[in-house]
This record gives structure tokens, sequence and C-alpha cells, in this order.
């Protein structure tokens, strides 16, 4: 059940219909993005150090919430940039910051909410601006693109997990899943 990045992207910007207008308007704004990917990440932190769950990971070592919000900066200009139109490499780095999540514990109980906190704030600073709604549509669909890939990130690694320590196929898997929401 090992996900593909490349393909993966292609199929969310299908279903997103995140297309080529899309990231022209992403490209057009991406010095804006610059200009706010701080403002953005202090929203992010704020939030999430509201949580006890998540001010406990984020504060867990010295030095991480400099290094997280160096790394969200980072994140939010690579919305605006594509990395390389979106690509291969976008798709990479997407499944690799998903990885991360899974691996220190940031579950999607925090993940979306914590999303959702820069969505509606970046709202807020777009409309403030006057900026078009091309971009917060642009921006929006990109978001729900990243968050998908975190998202399945736990889907395959908990998968891959049952996988191995039961020696199921994945069809038995994909079954007995099913089987188990039909009865909830």
């Amino acid at each position: 059940m090992s996900l593909n990045p490349s393909e993966f992207m292609k199929t969310m910007e299908n279903r997103m219909l995140f297309g080529d207008e899309d990231k022209a308007t992403l490209k057009a704004y991406a010095e804006w993005g610059t200009t706010v990917a701080s403002e953005m990440a202090d929203h992010f932190y704020s939030y999430l150090q509201r949580d006890p769950e998540m001010n406990a990971i984020i504060n867990e070592k010295e030095g991480r919430i400099e290094r997280l919000r160096a790394t969200f900066i980072e994140w939010f200009h690579e919305m605006f940039t594509g990395i390389d139109n979106w690509g291969d490499t976008y798709a990479q780095n997407r499944w690799k910051i998903g990885l991360i999540h899974v691996r220190i514990g940031i579950g999607p109980q925090h993940v979306v909410p914590a999303m959702a906190t820069v969505v509606r704030e970046v709202t807020k600073k777009l409309q403030a601006e006057g900026k078009g709604e091309e971009l917060r549509i642009a921006l929006g669909k990109i978001c729900m693109i990243d968050l998908s890939f975190i998202e399945q990130a736990y889907v395959e690694v908990s998968s891959d997990a049952v996988l191995r320590e039961t020696g199921w196929t994945a069809g038995l898997f994909r079954r007995l899943i099913a089987t188990g929401a039909g009865t909830m």
C-alpha cells in the first residue's frame, strides 16, 4: 500500500480542480506570500500552543519552536512557488512533511484544525488587503492538497504497519476496514 507521491499529487490536483490558472495566480502572488508567511506562522503556532498536547510536542526540545516556525515559513512560501511547478519535488516534499507529522505524533485531530486556522487567517488577510478571490480559491485548493498528503501519511503508515505485523493482504485489510466501518 505504498504511496507514489507524484501520482498522488496528480490525483489530488484533478480532484481539487487545481490547474494552470491556480498555479499562475499563486506564482503571481509569491512575493506577497513571502511577506505574510511569518504572520501566518504566528497564527498557526499561537493556535497550536493553546492545545496542551500540541504545546508539549512543540516545546518538547529546546529550540524546536524556532525550527518549526522556519519550516512553516518555507512551507507557506512553497505553496506559492510550487518548487517545481507542483511536480515531483513538490510532491516528495509534501509526502516527507506528512511522514514527519506521523513520526512525531501530530495526529489528524490537530492537523485539520491547524490548517483551518491557516486558511481562515490568510482569508482575513486577503480580504483586509483587497486581494482577489482567485487567490483565496487557489490557496484553499493547495492547502487542501497539502493537508491530503499529511492525512494520507497516517493511512499509509498505519496500513503498512498492520500488514507487516499480521501478514494480511491489502485486499483483506480493506475488507476488514469496510466491514468494521459498517458496524459502527
